[in-house]
């Protein structure tokens, strides 16, 4: 060691703790493949699609597996779990293996999803089973949705428009829930051959696909389908028309497909809240989970630290370090967290608890323009000059 009558400063380089945004384009995807190969997809158990050609070619023929998975591939390469159910021998006993069970710790068909975060290091954010819509099954995706803070896709059963809404009537009040009607086509027949494919699955490829390239806070509506080439029903479409049928689907907040210079894309950004909800708009639901999730999975490193001033100052400063981030990334108009002393009194603090509340604001979509025309004589006042200059 040398001499030194002194002081010695050494430089050291340390990186400043910050909360990162959960993954949010992870599907959770409940199908039925009875001639799938082998070991590749066991039954009521969470399956990580890390190869989506091999996880179609191993899905087999039957079932509603390989057309899920063709649909979202069409869409977006984005991580899938799927869990795989026995179909039953009525649509009823199917209906029931899709919801499964949950009996002492043990999960079968859809509740297998609230195991992947443990079993597969996959929060599904993007839920569904196309295909196997029921209205029990779909209440039963919006229990699961909610407490995987996720988002359903599914269909809204109906030969017609006002089917269509009668099954939208049944869920009154669903924030995690998006309605879709009617299902659609692509070129995935025979020799190209045009098919229907289920409209949920193309759901639920769009919206990883719109979160890996636009962000959480887009919703689903006006944004091209790749590969989707048509309608499995009629739905007139004019922008400016409020009885067209695509208007009055998305007034009885259902989301249908509507064709813009030529592409094909999904119209409509209301969730199945009710009416009066905060949570109308799709964005508005995605932005109060995403926040929820990054916040408190953000703040994991504080947890049993010893409680003093100073940890409830690094807490606070770090969330509106994130929330600045958010607002500069145009995710949210704003939020600010902030520690009240009056919700943090003695007892409460000395019990370990502390509380920090925050507020925000998400981004609405324009979801209404107006534009005003007039018919105006002004521009005829030069006109006698512009003719003589002439």
């Amino acid at each position: 060691m040398s001499f030194l009558h002194g002081i010695n400063v050494n430089e050291v380089k340390s990186s400043r703790r910050s909360i990162l945004t959960v993954a949010t384009a992870v599907i959770g995807l409940i199908a039925t493949a009875p001639a799938t190969v082998a070991g590749a997809f066991p039954l009521d158990t969470a399956v990580a699609v890390t190869n989506m050609d091999d996880a179609i070619e191993k899905a087999g023929a039957d079932g509603t597996l390989r057309a899920a998975l063709k649909a979202i591939a069409g869409q977006v390469d984005a991580p899938i779990v799927v869990v795989r159910v026995a179909p039953g021998s009525t649509p009823a006993a199917t209906a029931t293996a899709v919801v499964g069970t949950d009996v002492a710790g043990v999960k079968t068909g859809m509740q297998a999803l609230l195991t992947a975060s443990a079993q597969l290091n996959l929060h599904p954010r993007i839920i569904g089973a196309p295909g196997l819509e029921s209205e029990v099954v779909t209440k039963a995706m919006v229990t699961v949705a909610r407490r995987l803070r996720a988002r359903v896709y599914a269909y809204a059963i109906g030969n017609d428009r006002g089917e269509a809404i009668a099954h939208r009537a049944l869920f009154p009040d669903a924030r995690e829930l998006t309605l879709l009607w009617p299902s659609v086509t692509a070129p995935y027949g025979a020799d190209g051959a045009s098919i229907g494919v289920p409209v949920a699955a193309v759901a639920m490829g769009a919206r990883a696909a719109i979160d890996q390239t636009q962000g959480w806070h887009k919703t689903l509506s006006n944004v091209a389908l790749p590969e989707v080439d048509g309608l499995a029903a009629d739905v007139t479409f004019d922008i400016q028309d409020a009885d067209c049928d695509a208007n009055v689907l998305n007034a009885s907040q259902l989301v249908t497909v509507v064709r813009i210079a030529g592409e094909l894309r999904f119209w409509g950004n209301r969730t199945c809240a009710a009416p009066a909800s905060d949570f109308v708009f799709e964005s508005a639901c995605r932005t109060a989970q995403i926040l929820a999730d990054t916040v408190a999975l953000g703040l994991v490193w504080a947890m049993d630290k010893p409680l003093l001033p100073s940890l409830a100052k690094d807490i606070v400063e770090q969330i509106n370090e994130k929330f600045r981030q958010e607002k500069r990334a145009g995710r949210i108009l704003g939020a600010v967290a902030v520690f009240d002393g009056a919700k943090n009194p003695v007892d409460q603090l000395k019990a370990g608890k502390l509380l920090i509340g925050y507020r925000y604001t998400f981004v609405p979509p324009l979801e209404a323009l107006g534009i005003e025309q007039e018919i105006s004589d002004e521009f005829f006042a030069d006109f006698t000059s512009l003719v003589a200059g002439n």
